[in-house]
């Protein structure tokens, strides 16, 4: 098997530099591209990554790149590279994936076919296995992906499984629900920190009060979960175990945290709550049942976070439009607080009230939506005095 891999970790449109700055902060090189950032590592990183990411969708496994312009060429392509070093005899290996975009190649089921037929003849030669006998496909998978973009195919495998942003601490969640990743890397993009107060006004099932706990906590957003990996024969178990042992020791405590999160309904609160339980962070957290417009506050240079109802989440225009004008009331005497807006509704800073000082165009999924950005004054502090 190889020591060293090229890797992609996979980002919405907008998030590259998050995701860039958090493989950084990893202590790991990278280059930011379009949707992936690129980096160099050996199983440990593949670990690393999959387990600390929180603002990725996946970590692939660039198993290699060439020109294909016919079908001929994606075939010979394929076949050319080192599987060997990849799928053992017995291995499932699904071209699970084929995306064609500005190439001569367009059908996609037939890059699928041709692909798997490719990988199939080079095993069958590497494991000295007749033409003519199936290959047994009975072991761990392996989930391959072909991607042909302006007629350069990258040929992937999937170390991750279920997106990242799966957590597994979501027992429940409400409608159009904000996924874990783009929460954080909204939380990541602002300027909350957690010596900050945080407020959720629009809470739903909790994400983004619950991301943040975990941010301040330094709990891995991958430590509760599983990866496609894990079945793999050339990772090391105890090199996996290891590191997560090493993750779970890194979770800090004691830290003081002023989380909080609300919404007018009920049923949601309460899964909410749920999921801080199942993310181990209900401690440092607070939901409650409350309007938008009954949310007052004495405190200073706070952050509130919003993802109010847009898109599918939409009531009717008539009650969205008073929801945001009234946030914009709400929010205006919040001199010192910055508020992040997370809506789909173009019209949203006429409705406000306001005009944002910085929009970011994000992708909720495959909804395209910005995020409002209105920073506060900052102010010192008063410093409590001893005795």
């Amino acid at each position: 098997m190889k020591n060293k891999f090229e890797m992609l970790a996979t980002a919405a449109a907008g998030l590259e530099a998050v995701v860039g700055r958090e493989i950084r902060e990893l202590g790991i090189d990278c280059q930011i591209e379009n949707g992936r950032v690129r980096f160099e590592g050996g199983v440990k990183e593949m670990i690393v990554t999959n387990l600390w990411l929180r603002s990725a969708d996946r970590i692939k496994i660039v198993v290699g790149t060439f020109p294909a312009k016919t079908f001929e060429e994606l075939f010979q392509g394929v076949f050319a590279l080192d599987w060997e070093h990849y799928l053992p005899l017995g291995a499932k290996f699904p071209i699970a994936k084929a995306k064609c975009v500005r190439s001569k190649l367009h059908n996609e089921p037939s890059v699928q076919a041709i692909s798997k037929k490719a990988v199939v003849k080079k095993l069958q030669k590497h494991y000295a296995r007749p033409e003519g006998v199936p290959l047994m496909e009975h072991g761990p998978e392996f989930k391959i992906e072909v991607s042909i973009l302006k007629d350069v195919a990258t040929v992937m495998i999937d170390t991750t499984g279920s997106s990242l942003f799966k957590r597994g601490y979501r027992t429940e969640k409400g409608g159009a629900p904000i996924k874990e990743n783009m929460a954080a890397a909204i939380l990541l993009l602002s300027n909350w920190y957690p010596d900050k107060p945080l407020m959720d006004p629009t809470c739903g099932s909790g994400t983004f009060c619950i991301e943040a706990a975990m941010m301040a906590l330094n709990i891995a957003p991958g430590l509760s979960r599983s990866f496609a990996f894990e079945e793999w024969p050339w990772v090391d178990g105890k090199l996996f175990s290891s590191l997560k042992d090493e993750a779970r020791s890194a979770r800090k405590s004691d830290i003081d945290l002023d989380i909080v999160g609300s919404d007018i309904d009920a049923r949601m609160v309460e899964i909410a709550w749920q999921n801080a339980r199942a993310a181990g962070v209900e401690d440092v957290v607070s939901f409650k049942q409350m309007r938008l417009q009954d949310w007052k506050t004495e405190k200073i240079n706070g952050v509130v976070i919003s993802n109010p109802p847009y898109g599918e989440r939409l009531l009717d225009d008539k009650e969205v439009t008073r929801l945001y004008q009234e946030m914009g009331q709400i929010f205006a005497p919040l001199k010192t607080w910055s508020k992040f807006v997370l809506t789909s509704d173009e019209l949203f800073e006429e409705k406000y009230g306001q005009k944002a000082d910085k929009k970011r165009k994000l992708y909720n999924g495959t909804l395209k939506v910005d995020l409002y950005q209105y920073f506060g004054e900052r102010v010192k502090r008063p410093i409590k005095e001893k005795g």
